[in-house]
């Protein structure tokens, strides 16, 4: 144990019971601290690279395929290592919190692969991100239940789970109630640290290693900081290498002209990329945030069939095929619906988009509800034919320029999708800051990317002054009269008892200050963060 590094970390975080004792024993704390120690100035170095790169593009550079890596482009030689047999087959992969609940319901869905997230999909608070800990813990020793008192039902796990895989906190993202000399640490360090420290022995037992899905990158660097952690961490515990495998998720624009890249720098331990399209629409919009002419419409309008959406699809399977690791698609956010005319409608929605997905080559799919598990599986094996996965899938020799992966779209910019944009955003947000990451809305499973992208589109326009179709100017007063008379709808939607029970008001002043600041704020879970 390393007495010095842990000396140095302090818990502030309430010890509620033993559960939460356990997962900060002694132990798991040494090597938490030590993780700390030896990755956490380097992770404060790549997060002031992240805003030395965006102040470049925003006096007007372009990302795009960097120079000094096309050495590793060109090189048509190597590969990643070769997948394990569990992480071959994931046609369907469901998502969601850390809630426990929710834990057992998406492992007994039928779907191949559960990514259970302490990031987007679950509000950082203390007793989410130990209880999300001690609910997959349970998970993989198949102890995992759950007594639900309001519908008097038991959960329990059945006989054949979905394979789990952990998605901790983005590089970006603190947990403030662990502290290492005086500062808190990064969360994605806690979250890997611990998931990690209490599964790693479960899992070897059944024959799995520890998988990981991982948010948010932006660069190549950051993809080698992750890799030297895993490698850390496997020798810390005397474990072979590639116990450890990561999916990244390739879910901001300056990623995708590195995708080579990421793939190089965690060859020993990358297995596949994933498009996390909301993320990557948001990530859109902010990193050309001051380009008055890559403007985006409504975010309602814009769908994977966009041509730089596409041709994001489509680099991300050409790329990971030809290194040897699965192209994972995005994720369809759709939930049922109880009347038939719109169940009609969802249905042929996730079929168009899993269709698609499918023909691009995508070697598996998301969905957010275990109801549509059975209809993206299908969809894919249709195409499929009998095989688990379509690595062998080779893409149309057709060049994708960053031009088209930087091309706008067009699409509307009216009064009705300003108005939906700031009701999901202020649903979201008050659910956020209340504890809850995971929150259906109007037909759909959102997360944070959702009120990231609506809030990005709004911040925009007004930044440029842009006029709506029905020739209005968009500006900060206009958006003010429509945030608070919306406001007001959300209350007539909710009744006055959930309404004055909740934080709707505070929410309000947060989107507007978000909205309208000078200071494009890189994320709204930094700033929100304090609220929960």
């Amino acid at each position: 144990m390393n007495t010095t590094a842990a000396n140095r970390l302090n818990v502030t975080g309430a010890m509620n019971n033993r559960d939460y004792q356990a997962i900060l024993s002694e132990e798991a704390v040494a090597f938490l601290s030590t993780l700390v120690e030896h990755f956490g100035d380097r992770r404060d170095q790549l997060l002031a690279q992240r805003d030395i790169k965006q102040a470049a593009y925003d006096k007007g550079e372009l990302p795009g395929f960097r120079s000094d890596t096309e050495s590793i482009r060109n090189d048509k030689s190597w590969r990643v290592n070769p997948i394990p047999e569990p992480l071959l087959d994931r046609r369907v992969e469901i998502t969601g919190p850390v809630d426990r609940k929710m834990v057992i319901n998406a492992l007994n869905s039928g779907a191949k692969v559960f990514m259970c997230c302490f990031e987007d999909a679950s509000a950082p608070t203390w007793a989410n991100m130990i209880e999300g800990q001690i609910n997959l813990r349970d998970a993989n020793l198949g102890t995992i239940s759950h007594y639900d008192e309001n519908k008097d039902k038991d959960y329990k796990l059945s006989s054949d789970p979905a394979l789990l895989i952990a998605r901790p906190r983005g590089l970006h993202l603190p947990e403030k109630s662990i502290v290492f000399d005086g500062k808190p640490i990064a969360g994605c360090l806690m979250d890997f640290a611990l998931y990690f420290f209490h599964n790693h022995q479960s899992r070897a037992d059944k024959g799995l290693g520890v998988y990981y899905y991982i948010p948010k990158l932006e660069s190549m660097e950051e993809a080698k900081w992750w890799d030297d952690v895993f490698a850390f961490t496997e020798a810390y515990f005397g474990v072979p290498t590639g116990t450890i495998r990561a999916t990244v998720l390739i879910e901001t624009l300056p990623a995708v002209f590195q995708m080579d890249e990421i793939l190089y720098a965690m060859k020993d331990h990358i297995v596949a990329m994933n498009c996390g399209r909301w993320d990557y629409i948001f990530s859109y919009i902010k990193t050309l945030k001051n380009h008055q002419d890559r403007i985006l419409p409504d975010r309602h309008g814009i769908g994977m069939d966009q041509a730089f959406l596409n041709a994001y699809s489509q680099l991300l399977v050409r790329t990971c095929h030809a290194r040897g690791a699965l192209a994972m698609g995005g994720m369809s956010a759709f939930i049922p619906a109880k009347e038939p005319q719109e169940m009609a409608r969802v249905t042929a929605k996730v079929i168009e988009d899993k269709q698609r997905e499918s023909q691009n080559g995508h070697d598996g799919t998301w969905v957010a509800h275990p109801a549509l598990v059975n209809l993206a599986m299908s969809t894919f094996d249709e195409h499929l034919k009998g095989k688990i996965n379509q690595l062998d899938f080779v893409s149309p020799d057709t060049e994708i320029t960053p031009e088209t992966l930087l091309e706008p779209c067009e699409g509307t910019r009216d009064e009705a999708g300003v108005r939906k944009n700031i009701r999901i955003a202020l649903y979201y947000i008050e659910a956020w800051i209340q504890g809850q990451g995971c929150v259906p809305i109007y037909g759909l499973m959102e997360d944070a990317a959702t009120a990231e992208i609506s809030r990005a589109n709004i911040w925009q326009w007004i930044h440029h002054g842009i006029t709506l179709d029905d020739g209005q100017p968009f500006t900060a007063e206009l958006f003010h009269t429509w945030l608070y008379q919306e406001l007001n709808t959300i209350q007539q939607e909710v009744g006055d008892t959930r309404y004055y029970a909740g934080r709707f008001n505070e929410t309000a002043d947060l989107f507007y200050e978000l909205s309208t600041s000078k200071q494009f704020a890189s994320f709204l879970t930094l700033p929100s963060y304090s609220l929960l």
